[in-house]
Order: structure tokens, then sequence, then C-alpha cells
């Protein structure tokens, strides 16, 4: 299951330029990788789900079924934060795909819900299973298909940090389980002849699916609700400003996320002496020093002379917390 971090990007050694290009590719790649195995996964589920009318067969399709609504949805989102600040989003499209994840969530709890009425009324309606070996034939292979797509969608995640695509994932994730939970279940039932189990597999699934989406509406509600960065990540920005020769402190560091774009700006504190000049070089190359470190990021530095009246610095708003 994807982390409730976002990843790190990594970047390659010929330059953020570059970074940024290859990111935009892997994204557009995956994106439309994810919605070909949907669709593939779809119509073969659709067609064993008619032949065995196994009610966790049918799981796994709404499941697949859901997959490509996400897909979708992952698919837009990519291409709406991937797109340039404009006039009138100052701070770029990053934002789309934090609401994507959150209506994706809202798909996953409503699918589950349904899946577990379904498996119910199967409960009080005992059905057999039959020609499992169809059923057995297309599970296989949508774990085969499942599992590289997942495998490609951790790497671009640990590549781009994209929230879209670890959302994306999640859903494949369970994609994964239901298809496992099949097999076992139309095994079960070819040997044993016991209807329940048919149904059971479904309401594991459904749980699965209703504990994964915590982690997804917690991710996409903090991008929105503009929450501050790891306390790992924030200690390492401010160990980067410190270490620079010319700082003396730095205070009201800030931090946000938005797409894979981190948002970082605070108030650094430098030899009053320092000519106007001198303190816009020294704030140029303590930007690169952060760039290193967060590639992605977009960069405010406020240089301050050291020592500057408490008082004579505040200029936020009251009510406003800043960090030390």
């Amino acid at each position: 299951m994807p982390s409730d971090r976002l990843a790190t990007p990594s970047v390659p050694a010929d330059g953020p330029a570059t970074a940024s290009a290859s990111r935009s590719r892997l994204l557009r790649l995956v994106t439309w990788a994810s919605l070909a195995v949907a669709s593939i996964l779809i119509v073969t589920k659709l067609l064993a789900w008619l032949a065995t009318g196994s009610v966790a067969m049918l799981s796994s399709l709404i499941d697949s079924a859901l997959d490509l609504l996400a897909s979708g949805i992952a698919w837009f989102a990519v291409r709406q934060a991937l797109t340039p600040a404009d006039r009138e989003h100052r701070f770029g499209h990053g934002k789309a795909e934090a609401l994507a994840a959150f209506a994706q969530a809202g798909f996953i709890i409503a699918s589950a819900l349904g899946l577990a009425l379904a498996a119910g009324d199967r409960i009080l309606h005992p059905q057999a299973v039959t020609h499992e070996e169809v059923g057995l034939a297309v599970t296989a292979l949508a774990i085969a298909l499942t599992i590289g797509l997942v495998a490609f969608q951790r790497h671009v995640v640990r590549r781009t940090g994209s929230m879209a695509v670890g959302a994306d994932s999640l859903h494949y994730l369970g994609d994964l389980m239901a298809n496992a939970t099949v097999i076992v279940v139309l095994l079960l039932s070819a040997r044993f002849n016991v209807p329940w189990l048919d149904a059971a597999g479904a309401i594991l699934i459904a749980f699965y699916l209703l504990f994964g989406v915590r982690t997804l509406l917690q991710r996409s509600l903090d991008v929105l609700m503009d929450h501050e960065l790891p306390d790992d990540q924030r200690e390492r920005i401010k160990a980067i400003v410190r270490a620079h020769p010319a700082v003396r402190d730095l205070h009201d560091l800030r931090t946000r996320t938005s797409g894979t774009t981190r948002f970082i700006q605070m108030h650094v504190e430098l030899d009053p002496q320092t000519s106007l000049i001198g303190a816009h070089q020294k704030g140029n190359e303590i930007e690169a020093a952060i760039r290193r470190d967060f590639p992605d990021a977009e960069i405010i530095l406020h240089l301050d002379p050291h020592g500057l009246d408490e008082a004579a610095r505040l200029v936020a708003p009251a009510g406003s917390a800043g960090s030390r």
C-alpha cells in the first residue's frame, strides 16, 4: 500500500529541466498504461463472471471498473497538474491531483459498500459457482497484468511523487487482493461446494478497500488544506540553510505541497552589514542549495538583518504562526 507521505522525487544528474521533462513523460506513460490494463481486465472479467456466476468474480469486475474510472480521473488530473502556471493560476494546477485522489476515495467507498450488499444477498440466496476454470484463467491473467502495472506505478511515484498515480496504484493493489481472493474462492468452491465461501471472499475485499481508502483520504486532504511537509523534510531544509556560512539564523519556515511541487518559504537572517547585492547573491546560493535536495520546489526567501527586534519583524496578519 502506498505510503502516507509523498515521495521525494529523484533527479537526473543533468539538472532540473531534464528532471521535469522526464517526470512529465513518466506520468503520461503510466496513466495510459493504467487505462489500457483496466480496459483489458474489465472485458475479460465480464466474460468470466457471465460464465461462472461468481459474486467474488463480480466483486473483482466491479473493482476493475472502478480502476478504469479512477485511471481516467488520474489521466485527467495528471494532465491538469502538468499544465504550467498561468495568469489565473499563479501557483500552477498541482492541486488537481489531490482533488482527483479525493474523488477516487469516494468511488472506492461506494463500490466497497455496494460489494458488501451484493455479498450479503448471496449469503441469503446461495448460488453454486460454475465453470471455475474460466474464472481461474482470467484471474491469473489479471494478476500478471496488475503486478506489472503496480511495479511501474511504484517506480513512477518514486521518481515523481505523484499523488494521483499513488492513488491509482492503491486501486490496483486492491485489485491484486481481489484477484487472489477470487482464486482461493473458486478453488475452494469447486472442491468443497460451499456457496457462502464466494460471498465471504467478496466481503473481505470490501473491507480491504475501506481500510486502504483512509490513507488516500488523508493524503488528499493534507494537500488541499496546505498541510506542512513531513518533519524530517522540514528539518532537512533548516539544516541546509543553516549550513551556509553567511546564515545567522532562520525563522517563519512555511511549507506545503501542490501536485509534485513543494512550496518552501522562510525568513533568513544575515549579517546586518551585508550589502544589498551581497545579500542577493547569498540568497541565490541558499536557494540553489535547497534545490539540490528539493529539485521540484518553488522557493521564496525573505532576507532579514540578524538581530532585528522581534516586534519590528512581525508583519504577518494577526493569528498567523511562524516556526523557527
